[in-house]
């Protein structure tokens, strides 16, 4: 660690801070790809799309209600069980995971990085800070995603709300990545484009937050964040590298660069096609 740097880990949001994406649940694209797969590879066929949209409800409903039990307020449920509900519980966690990549992909009109997303976080590897994702997200779609964009091995540890059953702004999910990795909140700093999730969150686990307003940050987010160690317009990762002190020339070695940035210019049904999933359930 070099002693320039004030920090010794960065925590990064995903989604509106390194990667820009635009998702509509609601539309009956994602629901008809979804019918179309459950038919096609589990012989399991739905009278309609609501008929399906009721019964993902219906399996959803008393999955939140145990996790809201266990963590309250902020809990978060893990919907990988609801996909394999909806195929009567046919075939392995494969096929539930397939059910649900077809979702997230029918559903998803724009995923991208931020230009420079996918360089500046090879630079702070290079430099020695140690690289969390703390992301609100199900699992059973952000992990391929990740691999999709070629971020899956540009962190030290993931932690993803759906796996750890409670969602920033709780601190309790800040705290979970801080004793993963033995890490004083004092020496970490949470990047994020939301001021209550991570901001404020990071604030009450004992970490400083820098806050990034970009095009998806809460519409009634503040242009800066009075709570804040910094607050920048969009993902500027340039003045985010001077704030953590991070020289201007240092480049990132060769084997920290990851896949070729081509893969950010959107989510492409070719591209999508055989997604690499990790499972969650470890």
């Amino acid at each position: 660690m070099q002693r320039y740097q004030r920090y010794d880990a960065v925590f990064f949001d995903l989604y509106g801070t390194l990667v820009d994406i635009r998702t509509d649940e609601s539309s009956d694209a994602a629901w008809e790809a979804l019918s179309e797969a459950l038919t096609t590879q589990c012989g399991v066929s739905y009278p309609d799309t609501e008929s399906l949209r009721s019964r993902f409800d219906e399996l959803a409903a008393p999955i939140r209600a145990a996790v809201v039990a266990r963590h309250g307020e902020w809990a978060e449920p893990d919907l990988l069980p609801v996909y394999r509900g909806l195929a009567h519980d046919s075939g392995d966690g494969q096929v539930a995971r397939v059910l649900a990549w077809t979702f997230r992909r029918a559903s998803t009109s724009l995923l991208r990085l931020y230009p420079g997303a996918q360089a500046m976080l090879a630079r702070l590897r290079t430099a020695g800070l140690r690289i969390v994702l703390v992301s609100n997200a199900q699992s059973c779609y952000t992990r391929p995603e990740l691999d999709l964009l070629g971020l899956i091995t540009a962190f030290d540890r993931i932690v993803i709300s759906s796996e750890a059953g409670v969602r920033k702004p709780s601190p309790e999910l800040f705290r979970r990545a801080l004793e993963a990795g033995q890490l004083d909140p004092s020496r970490v700093v949470m990047v994020g484009n939301d001021e209550r999730a991570d901001v404020l969150g990071a604030r009450a686990a004992g970490m400083d937050g820098v806050y990034l307003r970009t095009a998806i940050s809460p519409p009634d987010d503040p242009a800066a964040s009075a709570h804040a160690v910094c607050s920048l317009a969009g993902p500027d990762y340039a003045s985010l590298m001077r704030y953590l002190g991070i020289p201007a020339g240092l480049r990132a070695g060769r084997a920290a660069e990851g896949r070729p940035a081509g893969l950010s210019g959107g989510l492409t049904d070719g591209a999508a096609e055989r997604p690499t999933v990790e499972s969650s359930e470890e």
